[in-house]
């Protein structure tokens, strides 16, 4: 048995060598790519065709989530040697933001916490960060109002995406539930937990239970007071120091919240892409259906509908659409030409790799 082991052992070893050194190629491969391209080292379309390539080429016993999560610290590492660059978040450190940011860029970047989404718009546009990333929906409790009321106002575009599953937990100093009086939490991950606060904290009632401006910083508040608890994410708890009272809290179990990168930068295609309109139309019978009819003329499926208050005249709206493809696909390109000539108002918002 021990020379079986020895032998494997020896077996990884040389694996682990072999490892280093194709590593250290591909960083040196990265950085000769640096020296010769023009703008940004991060390319979402060049890194979604690299995890969609391997995926189909994984047998295992690895799963395709932990492949990708090797790759985008082995790529975080490499873009890392030809500029670093940093990313915006909704703070303070702890979020589902923060976790987001660390599934998409790696951790080999410079973050910077923001106290709102307005504030990640903020830095990004004055050229303080190079990107933000802002939560736009959840799939239990619908859109993000504010992002999707700023997406209409800033110059920015949206470069990418990343679905973020989102696990609730109930933390405090100690793990007696007997003796929380209040919780603190953001109002998004309350609505995602009433199920289980009225069967296992019967007692707590609505008074007792206090929005904060993001589950880390509930984290925060629970910290100070023995007799309060936060819903949060477990890195908020690592964060804080809290203990874990109770995991995975939220009522429904697939809850998913979709974030958006946003930048300056205009993304090529990718060959499995997004594009995200804001759009208005007169306030009359029918106007809606003669507005969105070129998608189905042109073979264009949407994936996504939402409507906000327009904010100029009571009673008007723009709508917020996502469609499969890219603006410089052919039918692409001919649809939004027609929704042109249908539309008062028609944005642009970004292609991008979907998630």
């Amino acid at each position: 048995m021990t020379e079986q082991l020895t032998r494997l052992r020896d077996e990884i070893d040389a694996i682990d060598n072999e490892l280093l050194q194709l590593l250290n190629t591909r960083a040196r491969l990265a950085q000769e790519i640096g020296r010769k391209k023009s703008g940004t080292a991060y390319r979402p379309e060049r890194e979604s065709q690299i995890f969609t390539r391997l995926k189909q080429l994984n047998a295992g016993p690895l799963s395709h989530e932990r492949i990708i999560q090797l790759f985008t610290e082995i790529i975080s590492a490499c873009r890392a040697l030809e500029e670093p660059f940093t990313v915006a978040y909704l703070g303070p450190q702890g979020t589902f933001s923060e976790e987001a940011v660390t599934k998409r860029f790696g951790s080999a970047i410079n973050t910077l916490a923001s106290s709102s989404i307005d504030d990640v718009f903020r830095k990004v546009e004055s050229g303080t960060a190079h990107y933000g990333v802002v939560p736009v929906e959840n799939s239990t409790e619908g859109a993000v109002g504010r992002t999707m009321d700023l997406l209409l106002q800033t110059p920015l575009k949206i470069c990418g995406e990343i679905e973020l599953s989102v696990h609730q937990c109930l933390m405090a100093q100690h793990s007696e539930l007997t003796k929380i009086k209040k919780i603190y939490s953001h109002p998004q991950s309350f609505a995602q937990c009433q199920k289980w606060l009225k069967e296992n904290l019967p007692n707590l009632h609505v008074m007792d239970r206090i929005d904060a401006a993001s589950n880390a910083d509930a984290a925060r508040l629970a910290a100070s007071d023995p007799h309060a608890a936060a819903i949060a994410g477990k890195k908020a708890a690592e964060v804080f120091g809290l203990t874990l009272c109770a995991r995975n809290i939220e009522d429904n179990p697939n809850n998913t919240t979709r974030f958006l990168i946003i930048g300056t930068q205009h993304i090529a295609p990718s060959g499995k892409d997004k594009t995200s309109l804001a759009m208005a139309t007169n306030n009359r019978p029918g106007a809606v259906h003669e507005l969105l009819a070129p998608l189905a003329h042109h073979r264009v499926s949407m994936t996504r509908l939402e409507s906000r208050p327009s904010r100029a005249n009571l009673w008007d709206y723009v709508f917020f659409v996502d469609i499969e493809g890219h603006q410089e696909d052919e039918h692409i390109a001919k649809a939004l030409q027609a929704l042109r000539n249908n539309a008062t108002f028609l944005k642009i918002l970004g292609s991008y790799p979907a998630a």
